[in-house]
C-alpha cells in the first residue's frame, strides 16, 4: 500500500464498525434487496428497482463469469447464486459469519467455498490455499466498492489485481446516489460524504464507509491504476462495471 493510500486515523475503527453493522443487519438486509418494510417506497418505484436489478443480472449474465469465480463481500447470497451458476468453482470470501451462513442456506450448494476473512487484510497467498496458484478468472463484488475507504481504493484495487490469474476479468455493482434507494427512517449522505449513519430496525445506528461513484470519474480513476475499465450507471438505482488490467 503506498503513502497515497495509506489508513488515515481512526480508519480501521470505522471499518470495525461496519462489519459489526454488517454483522447485526445480517436478518434485516433482504429487507433493503426485496424492497420491504422501511425500504417499500411504493409499487412505482418498487417495479423500477425489480427492473434495474434485472438489468445487473443481465449485464453479469453477458459478463459470463466463468472458470475459476472469486466473490469478494458475497452477502446474504442473491448474487452469489448468479455466479454459482455459470462458475466452475466458486469462492466466496466476506468478514460476516452471519451473511455468509445466510449466503450457504440460499445457495445450497456444497461446492462453493467459503472463507471468512476481513478483506482489507485477507490476500490470496499459499498460506490461505496450498494450490500452486491461488488467483481466478474472475473476481466479482455487487454493492461492496462503496463501502472501500477512499484512502484504500488504491490498495483494495491492487488486492483485486494480485487475485487475478493472466487474462482475468473483474465485475462489479453499486449503489447510486438516490434518496429512494436507502430505508424510509433515515436520510442519504450528502453528494461527496465518505461515510453515512446507517439505523437498524431496533433503532441502534452505526458509521459506515459509503462513498458513491459516478461512472466517469471511477472510469478514470482506474485508468489511472492501469484498468482497463467500462462503468455505466442504470436509470436511477445503481452503476455496473467491467474492469481488466490494461495491457
Amino acid at each position: 500500500m503506498t503513502g497515497a493510500d495509506a489508513a488515515r486515523p481512526g480508519d480501521d475503527a470505522a471499518l470495525a464498525e461496519q462489519v459489526r453493522y454488517y454483522r447485526e443487519r445480517a436478518p434485516e438486509y433482504d429487507d433493503w434487496f426485496l424492497r420491504r418494510g422501511r425500504y417499500d417506497r411504493g409499487p412505482e418505484a418498487t417495479a423500477a428497482w425489480e427492473a434495474e436489478v434485472a438489468e445487473v443480472a443481465a449485464a453479469l449474465e453477458r459478463f459470463g463469469a466463468r472458470g475459476r469465480v472469486l466473490e469478494l463481500a458475497g452477502g446474504t447470497g442473491w448474487w452469489t447464486a448468479r455466479l454459482a451458476a455459470t462458475a466452475d468453482e466458486l469462492t466466496v470470501v466476506d468478514a460476516a459469519p452471519e451473511v455468509l451462513a445466510r449466503n450457504r442456506a440460499r445457495v445450497g450448494d456444497p461446492t462453493v467455498r467459503y472463507v471468512e476473512a476481513d478483506l482489507f487484510s485477507w490476500r490470496p497467498d499459499r498460506t490461505w490455499d496450498a494450490r500452486s496458484d491461488p488467483t481466478w478468472d474472475v473476481v466479482a463484488f455487487t454493492f461492496f466498492l462503496s463501502h472501500v475507504p477512499p484512502e484504500r481504493f488504491e490498495g483494495f484495487w491492487a488486492m483485486v489485481r494480485a487475485c487475478l490469474a493472466p487474462g482475468g476479468r473483474v465485475f462489479f455493482a453499486d449503489s447510486r446516489h438516490v434518496e429512494s434507494s436507502t430505508s424510509v427512517d433515515q436520510d442519504l449522505p450528502p453528494a461527496g460524504a465518505t461515510t453515512a449513519v446507517r439505523r437498524l430496525e431496533d433503532g441502534r445506528e452505526y458509521t459506515i464507509v459509503k462513498v458513491f461513484h459516478k461512472p466517469a470519474a471511477l472510469e478514470r480513476r482506474l485508468a489511472a491504476l492501469g484498468w482497463h475499465a467500462t462503468v455505466r450507471a442504470t436509470p436511477t438505482y445503481f452503476v455496473v462495471g467491467e474492469a481488466a488490467p490494461a495491457p
